[in-house]
């Protein structure tokens, strides 16, 4: 690691060497791949592989991979991929250093995804869409997921780990009592007679998930509050695969693996959408994103498959550091082989989600709605906590703060007041 420089025009090449010296931590390389199989024209991606962010008088990098699986048309697909990401940042606090900003992702992600799902039903347009929202900071993933597309990672130690929820009625036991509890009804298509067919669904609308970004049509307590889980990777860096469901009806996470050991980003999403389609079909959209996250100063040439497949396999992927360049940083910064997690979140109500352990006068900037963005007067937003069941410590009139129309959302998402379609006539 570099030492620090006395000059007072500092390249930002020694500015960022800099910081990873005060962090005590290396940066993976992130090497990505995607591949898509239409049917209907509704799986959109966003990529954003080296986004900056000014961090004090240095820069720090992150990147953005994004899925977003439509229904009903492309219209949400479409508008998530284009303000997500925006509506997200603007939930960041500014002037944050490094740690801050990632611990204060999973409450920007939460207020973005209800931001873009309030302002899509503005629109009074009828589709919704899944969404799988990675962004990956340093050796830190965090995942945030309404739907049923998913983000699986298998680490450099082989082992796989789930990192996005499936929010499908007919396996999250959970979504469907929140869902009956708030008003609405769950059940299979009836076809006359009494018989019942095809998975569980949302009715009205018919919908089989509980959570998505947009569905005006099927109510409010389809919710586009995200399930996040945000993990540490080991040195040993790991395999993300985001894909739609038409990969995972088709492939479980171990053959969606094994089925493309050894090959780089590319080849790998291609051979993982081939596989779903001789398996199953081309019954719906497939699309995959795989993306590498590689120890640095390692080239992303792909390896030969190794010869015993085994849990352990995946660390061919990675090629060691030699003797001579690790054997000092191995001492100095060395890092359990083991991937961490430092947080996981499902819940559906934005009082638990929205709250923090940050002091006041970092995060909650008080005269903002926490969901829009939107300025409050001194007295004017409401408390995410009023009118809570649950005994708490915080009173009633502590932050954070929504403004009117967000806490409109936010009791449409409880149940407590009725679902309803209301938008602006003069839309898009």
């Amino acid at each position: 690691m570099s030492t620090r420089s006395q000059h007072q025009a500092v390249p930002l090449s020694v500015l960022l060497k800099r910081e990873l010296a005060n962090e005590k931590i290396e940066r993976p390389e992130i090497v990505h791949g995607q591949a898509s199989h239409s049917k209907k024209g509704e799986d959109y991606t966003l990529v954003k592989a080296d986004c900056q962010r000014n961090v004090g008088d240095g820069v720090t990098m992150y990147s953005i991979f994004a899925l977003f699986d439509g229904h009903n048309g492309s219209a949400a697909a479409l508008y998530a991929k284009e303000h997500l990401l925006s509506n997200i940042l603007d939930a960041v606090p500014s002037d944050l250093n490094r740690d801050e900003w990632v611990n204060a992702l999973p409450r920007a992600l939460v207020a973005g995804f209800v931001k873009t799902d309030k302002e899509f039903q503005e629109k009074a347009q009828t589709s919704g869409t899944t969404v799988t929202f990675v962004i990956i900071e340093g050796w830190i993933v965090t995942v945030a997921s309404v739907g049923d597309s998913r983000c699986i990672l298998e680490s450099a130690e082989g082992d796989i780990y789930y990192l996005s929820a499936d929010h499908r009625l007919e396996c999250n036991e959970e979504e469907r009592v929140r869902i009956t509890e708030s008003g609405g009804e769950v059940g299979r298509l009836n076809t006359g007679g009494g018989a019942e067919i095809g998975p569980l669904r949302c009715w009205p609308g018919g919908l089989c998930l509980s959570r998505s970004i947009g569905d005006v049509d099927v109510g409010e307590y389809i919710v586009p509050v995200p399930h996040v889980k945000q993990v540490k990777l080991s040195s040993g860096g790991g395999r993300l695969i985001i894909s739609s469901d038409g990969v995972w009806d088709a492939l479980s996470a171990e053959a969606a693996l094994d089925c493309c050991r050894g090959m780089s980003p590319d080849a790998s999403a291609a051979q993982i959408v081939k596989e779903a389609v001789q398996f199953k079909g081309l019954r719906d959209d497939t699309t995959c994103i795989v993306v590498d996250i590689l120890p640095p100063e390692k080239p992303p040439a792909p390896l030969p498959p190794p010869r015993k497949p085994g849990k352990c396999v995946f660390k061919g992927i990675f090629r060691k550091r030699s003797s001579e360049s690790s054997s000092q940083l191995d001492q100095d910064f060395i890092e359990p082989d083991i991937v961490e997690e430092l947080y996981e979140a499902g819940s559906a109500f934005l009082s638990q989600r929205l709250d923090t352990k940050y002091p006041l006068c970092n995060m909650f900037r008080l005269f903002m709605c926490a969901v829009c963005q939107v300025e409050l007067k001194p007295g004017e937003g409401i408390s995410i906590h009023a009118g809570s069941s649950t005994p708490r410590k915080l009173r009633p009139w502590d932050g954070p703060f929504l403004c009117s129309t967000c806490q409109e959302k936010k009791e449409a998402m409880e149940g407590k007041r009725p679902s309803g379609v209301r938008h602006n006539s003069d839309s898009d």
